[in-house]
């Protein structure tokens, strides 16, 4: 049986140390800024975070484009060249073209050339909810599963990861196209801050609002807390948009505080979901309860 490859893209959010402990690549989209390209790169550092970050607080748009053709191309070609199956896990295609464009790709190539194998995953999540189910597959491949098998666990597993974010503004998320004008003025006047989830389908959900910055946090860790599974043997995971040092020591406080995880694992969200979501935006990630929710639902 062949060795299987995991591969992500741009919008996991993986941290750099976790990609190399367990061997993950991933295809890479692109930012735009007045015109230029550039690499959405899981590896940059603290500092080219908040470099990016400072754009956007200024009031300049950062744009973002899907992984192209021709990346599928080069990073399935290398890893099938080395002799490996992939197994590829992309951001919800309710949020970005990706996985199709992926999917398209492995289909052409497997048709090319029989002998090599490629799975493309929907799943239905962003940022560290992909790297939550990127890193159980690696775990998959390091045991020896198949391809095949891995697809089985991630399938089973992507509606079970619970997401629970909020912004300190709702500006960028207008920017975005994803709240109205008149709603992101009042809302920030009364210091409105939504809770937003991945809902059943891969959408990202304004679940429900809060005031205050520090209840939003209270808020969903409180959530995370009601719905996570078997919170002993699991990391937690928390990914921030250039926030405060002292904001995400209290965050990381409070979780090891009320839920008793195994592990908390921080990091940063990565060029592609920060320029949707905009800075200071924090949110967590665990396993647990089977995610119902859907877009439109009232709240």
């Amino acid at each position: 049986m062949k060795k299987v490859k995991i591969i992500a893209d741009s919008c996991s959010d993986i941290p750099a140390e976790l990609l190399e402990k367990y061997d993950i690549d991933y295809a890479q989209m692109k930012t735009v800024y007045q015109g230029k390209e550039s690499p959405a790169l899981l590896t940059w550092s603290a500092e080219e975070a908040h470099a990016l970050y400072e754009i956007m607080r200024g009031g300049d748009r950062i744009t973002t484009a899907q992984v192209p053709v021709d990346e599928f191309n080069r990073i399935f070609t290398k890893y099938t060249d080395e002799g490996y199956d992939i197994v590829y896990i992309g951001c919800s295609s309710k949020q970005s073209g990706s996985v199709n464009t992926g999917t398209l790709v492995a289909r052409k190539m497997m048709e090319e050339n029989p002998d090599i194998k490629i799975v493309c995953i929907d799943s239905l999540n962003a940022s560290l909810g992909i790297a939550l189910l990127v890193i159980e597959a690696a775990k998959l491949a390091q045991e020896g599963k198949s391809a095949d098998e891995i697809e089985k666990e991630i399938v089973g597993l992507r509606k079970r990861v619970n997401q629970y974010v909020t912004v300190h503004s709702l500006t960028f998320l207008h920017r975005a196209g994803r709240v109205k004008g008149s709603a992101a003025f009042f809302g920030n006047l009364m210091g409105v801050k939504p809770i937003l989830i991945s809902d059943a389908n891969g959408d990202q959900a304004a679940y429900k609002k809060v005031k205050g910055r520090q209840k939003s946090f209270e808020e969903i860790v409180s959530m995370l807390k009601a719905s996570i599974v078997d919170p002993e043997n699991q990391t937690i995971y928390i990914a921030h948009a250039d926030c405060a040092e002292d904001e995400i020591k209290t965050l990381v406080n409070l979780v090891k505080k009320e839920i008793p995880c195994r592990d908390v694992c921080v990091g940063c969200i990565g060029p592609i979901i920060g320029a949707s979501i905009g800075p200071d935006a924090v949110g967590v990630w665990g396993i647990g309860n089977e995610v119902t929710y859907t877009v439109g639902e009232a709240k």
